[in-house]
């Protein structure tokens, strides 16, 4: 992926098979694995003594190795468990500064330095084994549902070509990923920390947005993506110590550079970034000061000025696993400590193939006392504080559009887009809205001149995504009376990182519909991945699904579509009820609440699709904590179906294995149903479980009041 030539069929093939590896979707997978890593280093930090220093650039390769270790392939490093490095990394770093330095010397001197030859070649040797052993396991374990980067390496095809990627292949991506993938962020991690020592105005506006947005003390997903300072930081401190400091061009016919310099066809070009992103024709007279908050406007950042993670398609893949990582490791640290500069450190760069602060140490001061639990691990709430999980979250539904279909099309590469076009999908369905989904290459010859059209699609480098190409130069050249009749909207997907193409292509197709005769029935929408774009999507989904409520005439009744669902909305205010109830213990209701990392005094107001929950309490506010006290069975053994439902949302593949092993008859009744082991139970013990608040409230079985005993009466 890196050192392949773009020309080259393996370099097309394993891009292809990689980039939805890297999807908003499977950002939030890795995140739990982060947190996994980041907790470790907090941990270590807490237990310090205040007069010991801390390597700053060694701790932060720790930490990177471990994560896309852990995230890629399941493999632990467990860095932070040891004195010295994983021999990996020493074997790497080894081979890292001979392959520079073999650059720098004459071939003469590199044919006569036998015993570094020797070593070279002993260090590849020892990566190469380690990286074959982790293929081997995983193959000999066979498929056990991961969806890493190794899974997809060992069992996707080429979409293009329909092939895998052979063993070599594998060994040298994996190899790529765990040296490109730790050794660049390491260095951004380190440069932020220094920068942010030095800039004391900048450290107390960050300790601020943490305090603010860091509520619980492991982060979820979407807390991250809320840490919008944060973000701007790491992106000034890439501006000024870009960690992969050069990317090299060729001139495809001879030309005069800038009016100066004369450059023949395919002659090389470095472009040296530091240069660049320091250039004050680009970025004004401070270029060389660190400020933040210049990129608080996407729109003004000076995007051929900024090229941190490389240019066009050879542009860093992992851009948005590293930018999650470095947010998520900031904030913790942050949220956890003070950053004391014992030594007023003075900036030294150490290059090899990339750059870092060079012997910087700092010490760290905790900032509450607390130690954090070594058993905690994050869990993403699954409700927002507005309406989440839209799809699930009606208590009447739209039954057709006059009879007419639904195409729901999309454009996608990295799965973003396809996932949000089957989200849509799903609520449509809930809605009874009979409805198609497909890529918009597919639907050329078949577009729909009536019913509604909704297009998801994203920008690849301003171009549009593979399965959304033909389309594109269909809907360039097709006459106008083609789409009259056609009612569509449009939502994009997009990163504004890449400012100047952003949504470029959603509002491309969006015009070009509308200028071809084509009705717009709701406003083009919008969402970015880097920040809250799952509270974007749903935003515009509510309203679109309003404007086509009112321009198609659709009919709200009962649906039989949506059965066994249950959403939960966020209130402000309190209201009054009375009603006579049985209640749990205090304690189960408080481990239900820190399994699900809840509050307990928000209230919510809980509403439904069908009538297999009608003894929840729908359709009235109540705080999560009354929702759990009264009415709920906590208590109970676990049920087969409990444990099915906990299984399925098991993403540990031993622990997924351990959960279905209990549905064994014998095996349920000696230990479960004999020992009364509950749901919540399993719960706390399989804390890779990631099933839903939502979900978890719909199993649970209504307290009997017959043989409870304890009552209430409540206003």
């Amino acid at each position: 992926m890196f050192t392949g030539k773009t020309t080259e069929p393996n370099w097309q093939k394993a891009h292809n098979i990689l980039m939805p590896s890297f999807s908003q979707q499977a950002m939030k997978g890795y995140h739990s694995m982060m947190v996994d890593i980041a907790s470790q280093l907090v941990q270590k930090w807490a237990r310090l003594n205040e007069d010991q220093d801390i390597d700053m650039p060694d701790n932060m390769t720790r930490l990177t190795l471990d994560t896309i270790g852990l995230c890629g392939f399941n493999y632990r490093f467990n860095s932070f468990y040891r004195e010295s490095h994983d021999p990996f990394i020493i074997h790497m770093v080894n081979t890292l500064e001979e392959a520079m330095q073999k650059g720098t010397r004459l071939p003469i001197q590199n044919k006569l330095m036998f015993k570094r030859k020797q070593q070279f070649q002993k260090d590849i040797l020892e990566i190469n084994s380690l990286v074959d052993k982790i293929i081997a396991v995983r193959k000999k374990s066979g498929d056990q549902g991961e969806t890493d980067l190794l899974a997809r390496m060992l069992q996707a095809k080429d979409p293009e070509t329909g092939e895998k990627l052979d063993d070599e292949n594998i060994r040298h991506q994996i190899i790529t990923f765990l040296i490109a993938g730790h050794e660049t962020t390491s260095g951004l991690l380190s440069f932020t920390l220094y920068l942010l020592l030095k800039n004391p105005d900048v450290l107390k506006k960050a300790y601020e947005e943490v305090d603010q947005v860091l509520t619980s003390d492991i982060p979820t997903y979407t807390q991250v993506t809320q840490l919008k300072y944060i973000r701007m930081i790491l992106n000034e401190s890439l501006r000024l110590y870009p960690t992969a400091p050069q990317f090299t061009l060729y001139a495809k016919e001879n030309l005069i550079l800038g009016g100066k310099y004369p450059i023949k066809k395919n002659q090389n070009v470095a472009i040296l970034l530091p240069q660049l992103h320091r250039d004050k024709e680009a970025w004004g007279e401070d270029a060389d000061k660190f400020r933040p908050e210049r990129f608080e406007n996407p729109k003004k950042i000076p995007h051929n000025a900024y090229k941190p993670f490389g240019n066009g398609q050879r542009a860093c893949i992992g851009m948005q696993f590293a930018l999650h990582e470095s947010a998520l490791l900031i904030g913790m640290i942050l949220q956890h400590f003070e950053l004391i500069d014992h030594t007023n450190y003075q900036l030294k760069i150490k290059q090899t193939m990339t750059l870092k602060p060079d012997n910087f140490k700092i010490r760290v001061q905790l900032r509450d006392k607390k130690i954090l639990n070594p058993t905690t691990v994050s869990r993403e709430e699954k409700v927002s504080d507005n309406f989440k999980e839209g799809r699930h979250a009606k208590d009447s539904s739209l039954m057709e559009i006059n009879n007419q279909p639904l195409l729901i099309l999309y454009g996608s590469n990295l799965g973003t887009a396809e996932g949000v076009a089957r989200e849509i999908s799903d609520m449509a369905t809930a809605h009874g809205i009979k409805n198609e989904v497909s890529a918009l290459d597919d639907r050329i010859e078949s577009f729909p001149t009536k019913g509604a059209v909704i297009i998801i699609t994203s920008s690849y480098n301003g171009k549009p995504p593979k399965n959304a190409r033909k389309f594109v130069r269909w809907l360039e050249n097709v006459q106008t009376e083609r789409l009259k009749g056609v009612q569509y909207t449009v939502f994009g997907c997009g990163d504004r990182n890449w400012a100047t193409t952003y949504q470029h292509v959603p509002i491309f197709i969006d015009e070009q519909l509308a200028s071809k005769g084509a009705i717009r029935f709701s406003e083009r929408g919008e969402a970015d991945v880097s920040i809250d774009f799952e509270q974007q999507f749903h935003d515009w989904a509510s309203s679109m699904f309003s404007d086509a409520r009112r321009v198609f005439g659709l009919k709200i009744g009962e649906s039989d579509n949506v059965k066994d669902t249950v959403a939960i909305q966020y209130l402000n205010g309190p209201d009054e009820t009375i009603g006579v109830v049985p209640r749990n213990d205090e304690e189960d209701i408080n481990r239900v609440i820190r399994r699900y990392r809840l509050n307990g005094n928000k209230l919510v107001f809980l509403t439904n699709g069908g009538d297999s929950s009608s003894y929840l309490p729908l359709n009235r506010p109540m705080s999560i904590y009354e929702l759990l006290r009264y009415g709920l069975d906590l208590q109970s053994a676990a049920t087969p179906e409990h444990i099915r439902e906990l299984a399925d949302f098991t993403v540990c593949p031993p622990h997924k294995r351990e959960l279905e092993a209990l549905l064994d008859q014998t095996t349920y009744e000696e230990q479960v149903l004999m020992k009364r082991i509950t749901m919540l139970d399993l719960l706390e013990k399989y804390e890779a479980c990631e099933l839903p608040f939502e979900r978890f409230l719909l199993l649970l079985s209504p307290l009997n009041l017959a043989e409870e005993k304890k009552y209430l009466v409540y206003s």
